[in-house]
């Protein structure tokens, strides 16, 4: 395991840990973004269990269980490629492009860092 990996793995459980927690938390902005996109409220808390499922995976893989941790790391990139392409879908092209598009560049280079470390 590299130092580059463990960072950018830690940096990625932190964001989508703390989103999972806005999530979990209904958050107003979670809850006006998921609206924008036409999200309904009722899949905050599945899309939510998801992303702290991912972030746990990470730390696990983090801690001895490399294989959990690339498949944690393959999941949250699809993940966040659905949110990415959810926003398109929507006519997203504003500001908003950045968090699923920053997301998915954690998860993404956590899963190709971890790759080449393993």
């Amino acid at each position: 395991m590299t130092a580059a990996y463990t960072c950018v793995a830690v940096a990625t459980i932190v964001a989508t840990a703390g989103i999972a927690v806005a999530d979990f938390a209904k958050a107003p902005f979670v809850l006006k973004n998921a609206a924008a996109v036409g999200v309904p409220e009722s899949w905050v808390y599945p899309l939510a269990t998801a992303k702290a499922a991912g972030a746990a995976g990470l730390l696990l893989g983090l801690f001895g269980v490399p294989l959990v941790g690339t498949a944690a790391a393959i999941g949250l990139v699809l993940f966040f490629v659905g949110a990415l392409l959810t926003h398109l879908r929507a006519g997203d092209c504003s500001a908003q492009l950045l968090f699923p598009g920053g997301f998915l560049a954690l998860a993404t280079g956590t899963l190709v860092l971890g790759l080449l470390s393993h």
